[in-house]
C-alpha cells in the first residue's frame, strides 16, 4: 500500500509536493481504510481531478518514474533522467527528488533517492516503526554508503564484503537497490529482507496504466482459462458489451508478433524464480491483440490470443479479433485483470484517466463494483479523472479526492479535498465545475479572438 509520495523538481513539479494516502480525519466508510501496519493504514482509493495539463499525468508519470529507475535501471553513460522543471532558469541543474513511503509484508517504509540528470546524489530506505525509525542503508554524496544495519544483520565476513562490494561497484548513475538486483546479492548474503521487501513492492505490488499504453503488463494468477474465461465473460456481460462468449487460441509464442523487446520484458518477469508473476494479460503494443502469456515447463513462456463470440443470425456464432470490438470494449479488458489483481490484495494500481471510452455510468459502477468488496482487500486504486460524476461522497470520501493546479510559475501543486469544509451532503459535482476547488480550466475572453471571425467574415 502507498502511504504517501513525495515528488521535487521533476515535469512540472516544482517545489517539493506530497500526495498523501494516510487518512484524514473522517470516521465515514471505514472499509475504505486497510489493515493497519504498526498502527498506520492507508487509504484504497483516491481519485486526482485537475484541469487539462494541470499535472495529474505527470504525478502519475513520477510514481512511474522511480519504479522504472529501481526495476530497469540506467544504462552505461545514460543520463537518469532529463526531465526537470524547465520554467524557471533558477532550477537548472537542482536534482530531482522522489519519496515513497509504502507498506509491504508486514512492515511500512520509506525509500526515496536525489539525483542529477548523470549521478545519484543521494538514496535511502528507512524501516518505520509507530515511534521510531531505523535506517537500512542510506547513500550520500554518490558514493558513500551507510550500511552499518545491514552488516550487522550479515557478520560472517564474506558477506560482509561482498555487501560492501555491491555498493563500491554501484555505478554513479544507477541506485543501489538496482544495483543489489543485478549482482543477484539474495543469493550471496543470509539476511536482506528490508531490501528485498522494497524490491518486491516495485516489482510485484505497484502497476501503472496509461490510457493509451498498449505494453503495460497487468498480472493475474489463475487456476486455468476456464477460470479465466468465466470472469471476463461474467464481468463483459455485466458491463453491457454484447458479447456472448469468450475464446482462447493457442499461438506460438516465439513467433508470435509481440514485440521482441516485450519478449524479453516477459521472460525476465515471468521466468525469474524471484517473481511473483506465472501469468500475464498482454495488450499488444502493434496491434489490437490481446495475449494471455503464462510460464509453462521447462522455462517456455506459452501464448494464448483471445477472441469474442458473438451469435449472429441462423443460431451460430462468429469469432472477432479484438480490433472489431469498440475502444470502450477494449478499455474493459484492459481493466477486468486489474480487478482481478485487486481483489487478490497487496496491489497498487496507479491508472491515468481511468474513464478513457467508457461511458460515466459504467465509470461509476466499476467504482462502486470495486468499493463493495473492498472491507476485507488491502489493495489500492489510485486514478486520474475528468469524470465529475464520481466526484460524491456516496461513493468517495473527502480525502480520497485530491486536486492538481498549477500557479503563476506555471507548477503543479497538489491538495485535497480534506482541505475544505464541506458538509457530507453537499453537492460537490456543482462546486467543483463552478471553481470552488480549483483544478478546473480558467477559460478566456472570446471577445479577445480576432482571428477566427475574420476567417469566418472571409468564407461568409
Amino acid at each position: 500500500m502507498l502511504l504517501r509520495f513525495g515528488i521535487e523538481n521533476f515535469l512540472s513539479f516544482k517545489g517539493k509536493q506530497i500526495f498523501s494516502l494516510l487518512p484524514g480525519k473522517s470516521t465515514l466508510k471505514a472499509e475504505h481504510k486497510s489493515t493497519s501496519i504498526n498502527g498506520v493504514s492507508a487509504l484504497k482509493i483516491a481519485a486526482v481531478y485537475g484541469a487539462n495539463a494541470s499535472g495529474k499525468s505527470n504525478l502519475i508519470k513520477a510514481i512511474d518514474f522511480g519504479r522504472e529507475k529501481v526495476l530497469k535501471g540506467t544504462g552505461p553513460e545514460q543520463l537518469i533522467t532529463s526531465d526537470f522543471f524547465k520554467l524557471d532558469v533558477g532550477y537548472n541543474g537542482k536534482p530531482v527528488v522522489i519519496e515513497y513511503e509504502f507498506a509491504h509484508k508486514g512492515h511500512n517504509y520509506a525509500y526515496g533517492f536525489k539525483a542529477s540528470s548523470r549521478e545519484v546524489l543521494s538514496e535511502w530506505l528507512y524501516l518505520l516503526r509507530k515511534t521510531s525509525q531505523t535506517k537500512v542503508f542510506e547513500r550520500s554524496n554518490t558514493i558513500d554508503f551507510d550500511l552499518s544495519y545491514l552488516l550487522k544483520k550479515n557478520k560472517h565476513k564474506k558477506q560482509a564484503q561482498y555487501i560492501e562490494f555491491v555498493s563500491k561497484s554501484t555505478p554513479r548513475n544507477q541506485l543501489f537497490l538496482t544495483q543489489i538486483i543485478n549482482t543477484n546479492m539474495n543469493d550471496h548474503v543470509s539476511d536482506i529482507s528490508e531490501l528485498h521487501d522494497a524490491l518486491d513492492w516495485f516489482r510485484n505490488a505497484l502497476t501503472v496504466v496509461y490510457p493509451g499504453s498498449k505494453n503495460v503488463h497487468k498480472h493475474f494468477e489463475l487456476n486455468d482459462n476456464t477460470d479465466l474465461k468465466q470472469v471476463f465473460l461474467e464481468m463483459l456481460d455485466y458491463f453491457d458489451t454484447g458479447i456472448d462468449g469468450i475464446e482462447f487460441e493457442e499461438v506460438d509464442f516465439d513467433k508470435s508478433d509481440i514485440p521482441d523487446t516485450v519478449k524479453n520484458e516477459l521472460m525476465q518477469i515471468l521466468l525469474n524464480d524471484k517473481s511473483e508473476k506465472t501469468s500475464t494479460f498482454l495488450a499488444n503494443p502493434n496491434e489490437d491483440k490481446y495475449y494471455i502469456v503464462s510460464k509453462g515447463t521447462n522455462q517456455l513462456l506459452t501464448a494464448k490470443i483471445l477472441k469474442t463470440i458473438h451469435k449472429v443470425s441462423g443460431g451460430t456464432s462468429e469469432l472477432f479479433d479484438l480490433a472489431h470490438e469498440s475502444d470502450g470494449t477494449r478499455r474493459m479488458m484492459d481493466l477486468i485483470p486489474l480487478v482481478i489483481d485487486f481483489y487478490k490484495g497487496g496491489n497498487v494500481f496507479v491508472v491515468d484517466e481511468i474513464e478513457r471510452s467508457l461511458h460515466p455510468n459504467l465509470v461509476k459502477d466499476l467504482l462502486d463494483f470495486i468499493l463493495e468488496r473492498c472491507s476485507n482487500i488491502n489493495s489500492q486504486l489510485i486514478f486520474s479523472t475528468h469524470e465529475a460524476t464520481l466526484m460524491t461522497q456516496k461513493v468517495l470520501r473527502k480525502d480520497e479526492i485530491w486536486f492538481s493546479v498549477k500557479n503563476e510559475e506555471g507548477a503543479t501543486q497538489l491538495h485535497s479535498l480534506e482541505d475544505y469544509t464541506v458538509r457530507f451532503d453537499k453537492e460537490l459535482m456543482k462546486d467543483y465545475l463552478l471553481g470552488r476547488y480549483k483544478g478546473v480550466p480558467r477559460l478566456g475572453n472570446r471577445r479577445n479572438l480576432s482571428v477566427l471571425p475574420k476567417i469566418q467574415e472571409d468564407y461568409a
